[in-house]
């Protein structure tokens, strides 16, 4: 069974920072693009940033300049440093990862049970 468990969240004032951790355990094959999402109250989830096993990242444009997506691949763990976060940066952000486990002959996709990140003075 695969697992992604998310750490770094909280509340921070407007223009401050947060790092956030998602590491993946269990029985892994192989991951390929991770990945950040997030959800607002009343907003459909949204994506914020992606990484590949090669490193070659995206992210959507109100994040850009200001949100780094970086992963250490001998850890099984994604990053996301944010930086001048705003008020519309609240939101519960979710770990996302396509991998596959071990003897599976498909990739799938997993989530983390999300951690919430308040931007509030």
């Amino acid at each position: 069974q695969v697992r992604l468990v998310e750490s770094g969240g909280g509340l921070v004032q407007p223009g401050g920072s947060l790092r956030l951790s998602c590491a993946a355990s269990g029985s892994i094959f192989a991951i390929y693009n991770m990945g950040w999402y997030r959800q607002a109250p009343g907003k459909q989830r949204e994506l914020v940033a992606t990484i590949t096993s090669g490193g070659s990242t995206n992210y959507t444009d109100s994040v850009k300049g200001r949100f780094t997506i970086s992963r250490d691949n001998a850890k099984n763990t994604v990053y996301l440093q944010m930086d001048r976060l705003k008020p519309e940066d609240t939101a519960v952000y979710y770990c996302n990862s396509k991998l596959r486990t071990s003897g599976a002959l498909r990739v799938g996709v997993y989530w983390g049970q999300g951690t919430q990140v308040t931007v509030s003075s």
